[in-house]
């Protein structure tokens, strides 16, 4: 396996990222990970990884984790600025670890995810590796800095969704939008938006050739540079966009260099595409695998690196926007977005341990993240890390958390309560984003109560149907009061505000409904029987 080395990271990146504080990036040749440091967990960190050093401000803590460092990471990453004194400079020299400062303004998960866009990861040795135009397969960085040098202007390259999929170094020259969009790996919705009722987007798809945007026609102050882009299209399929910040219109050969790119990109994605399809298959495959249990599951794990480790199952489900049937256009939309999340919550579990696990399987993405040990702390770790990544990726999603499984066969039933804690938050969405199987249990069994009852075709019966009945018959509003009373544990007061009417009102409401009823709302079994119809039957 091989992997960029610390100095064509740091170079890929160029400015806008990472600056070297002390220590020699050229003496790390390769990076096995970036792995995001948290104080109150034991480190897991992969020879020569990147090590991003969350919540280290000062020079005594520096020292000391660089210390805890020696030997197994190949950098440490802190938060700009860095106090480096003789104390932190020696610490990083008897380490043999280079530090490094992270721009302001950067997020950790969001430099997480620029370093392993960068890392090259193509399972074969370096010099076997195909090549397409003299660059490595699929290698769109070199190709990015490589069309940047030949244009003297900061460039990215974006699939179709206007999603960054690699950019060169110098982005820094260029504007703020530019510096946002590199930064979130993905330009803003407003400046998608601009560009769509500005028409680029569709004198873009249009053309054969290169488009000049001039930075007025966005009128947005954070796009001061003009921009010269050009379509990438394999035969009449788009496949995404080179995009360059200018200073003035591309000169004939500077418009035939970004055509000629366009071209090479297109063999590059195709073949990114390929792979990662392949890729995809198999890691579905194995975690489907393991997430069953059977004989296989070992196996599985073993492929995926977690024989043998403790983990925690994570389910996570896209909400439905509408609550109907999709078209299929619509949901061919959904299944883009639930690879999207995919790759994000990769991204973000691995940056909290290099051997976390995800796939998409069917319509859910499924996490495993390994923990020490299994029990309370390690599940509210993972709704930690959970709602940390709903948060910052703004995603209209929800995540269970399952049970943590010590063994194969602990890990299907951990994947069904994880199953079971989705569906309890997608039944009531808005009370919150993330749930361990415990705190949903109780709404979790009255789902399946519900299930049973509609599988039986269960209705209202006894003292509920004739309220039902009669209600429909006078127009009444007996069941609602009933329900009120119920849920406010028969505090007449707060059921009464519940269904906007008088306390007196409500009193006699709630004598008649025990009159045409039959019901003692004395007896707990009959308030129980109630309750349990009213939350579970359909009416």
């Amino acid at each position: 396996m091989v992997r960029a080395s610390l100095a064509r990271v740091i170079e890929d990146l160029g400015g806008t990222l990472l600056e070297v504080i002390c220590g020699d990036p050229a003496g790390v040749t390769r990076i096995e990970g970036v792995v995001i440091h948290d104080a109150a967990d034991e480190l897991v960190i992969p020879q020569s990884a990147v090590v991003l050093g969350v919540g280290v401000h000062d020079a005594a803590e520096i020292a000391v984790l660089l210390g805890l460092l020696a030997g197994r990471a190949g950098a440490l990453v802190i938060r700009s600025p860095v106090p480096c004194d003789e104390r932190v400079r020696a610490a990083a020299t008897e380490a043999n670890v280079v530090l490094l400062g992270v721009a302001a303004g950067a997020s950790w998960v969001q430099l997480a995810a620029l370093l392993r866009s960068v890392l090259i990861d193509d399972g074969v040795p370096a010099e076997d590796a195909e090549t397409l135009g003299g660059f490595p397969s699929g290698d769109l960085f070199s190709l990015a800095n490589a069309i940047a040098a030949q244009l003297d202007a900061p460039v990215t390259i974006e699939d179709r969704g206007s999603r960054v999929l690699a950019f060169s170094g110098h982005q820094d020259r260029a504007d703020r939008s530019r510096v946002e969009t590199v930064l979130g790996r993905q330009v803003p919705r407003r400046y998608s938006r601009l560009l769509t009722e500005t028409g680029v987007f569709d004198e873009l798809y249009r053309s054969r050739r290169a488009i000049y945007v001039d930075s007025a026609v966005f009128g947005d102050e954070s796009i001061t540079m003009a921009r010269a882009a050009i379509a990438v299209r394999a035969g009449d399929e788009l496949l995404g966009s080179i995009w360059a910040a200018v200073s003035e219109p591309l000169s004939a050969e500077r418009e035939a260099v970004l055509v000629d790119a366009a071209k090479l990109v297109a063999l590059h994605l195709l073949r990114v595409r390929a792979g990662a399809d392949v890729s995809g298959r198999l890691r579905a495959d194995l975690l489907s695998t393991a997430l069953e249990g059977g004989p296989g599951a070992h196996s599985a794990l073993d492929r995926l690196g977690l024989a043998g480790t403790p983990v925690v199952v994570l389910a996570l489900g896209l909400l439905d926007p509408t609550g109907e049937a999709e078209t299929i256009v619509e949901e061919a939309s959904r299944e883009t977005e639930r690879q999207r999340v995919r790759d994000g919550f990769a991204m973000h579990l691995a940056a909290m341990h290099p051997r976390s696990a995800v796939a998409l399987l069917g319509h859910v993405v499924y996490g495993l993240l390994p923990v020490d040990r299994c029990g309370v702390e390690a599940e509210q770790r993972a709704v930690r890390i959970a709602e940390d990544f709903l948060n910052r990726s703004r995603t209209d999603a929800v995540i269970g958390v399952g049970l943590g499984a010590h063994t194969t066969a602990e890990l299907a039933p951990a994947k069904h309560c994880a199953d079971r804690a989705l569906r309890a938050l997608r039944d009531r969405p808005g009370s919150r984003k993330v749930a361990r199987f415990d705190d949903v249990h109780p709404q979790v069994l009255l789902l399946e109560l519900r299930d049973l009852a509609v599988g039986n075709g269960d209705r209202f019966s006894g003292a509920l149907a004739r309220l039902r009945d009669y209600d429909e018959r006078h127009g009444a509003s007996l069941v609602p009061t009933l329900a009120a009373w119920l849920d406010a544990f028969g505090d007449v007061g707060v059921a009464a505000e519940a269904v906007h009417v008088h306390p007196n009102t409500f009193r006699y409401r709630l004598r008649r409904l025990t009159e045409v009823g039959g019901i003692d709302l004395g007896d707990p079994e009959a308030r129980f029987a109630a309750m349990l119809q009213l939350r579970v039957l359909p009416g």
